[in-house]
């Protein structure tokens, strides 16, 4: 089963494209678990210092994208408002995070892949909200 494909039975209309908004969904589930594993390996690395900031960011990605994932799967009677904000605050963590993992990607492989994951899902909430704003 697919978050497509369930978003496909619900019996309201979808507040934009099913494959559009099934990809930001699932993106966002990924890039949570993304960012909350480089966070711990983070923790881990010798240099901790030098990645405060990078741990603070992926934490707050991870948080970001965990609601907006959860507020985007939910088409009754929708809030508009509160989806669009939703949608871009986990916008602005993806692009935040992305960018302090790719100061440290040549130093740590779980920040690279890390900084990949949240480009994916910046576009993602950025194609979505292409289709909102219409």
């Amino acid at each position: 089963m697919s978050v497509q494909a369930i978003l496909q039975s619900h019996p309201r209309p979808l507040i934009a494209d099913a494959a559009t908004l099934a990809r930001c969904i699932d993106e966002c589930a990924v890039c949570a678990a993304m960012c909350t594993i480089c966070a711990d390996a983070s923790l881990a690395e010798e240099d901790i210092r030098d990645l405060e900031r990078c741990l603070r960011l992926c934490l707050d990605c991870s948080d970001a994208c965990v609601d907006a994932g959860r507020i985007l799967s939910r088409q009754t009677d929708p809030d508009p408002p509160t989806q669009l904000t939703a949608l871009e605050a986990c916008w602005t963590a993806c692009r935040a995070c992305a960018q302090e993992c790719e100061r440290h990607a040549r130093h740590h492989e779980h920040c690279r892949l890390c900084a990949e994951e949240c480009r994916r899902c910046e576009r993602a909430c950025d194609e979505l909200l292409g289709e909102l704003r219409e």
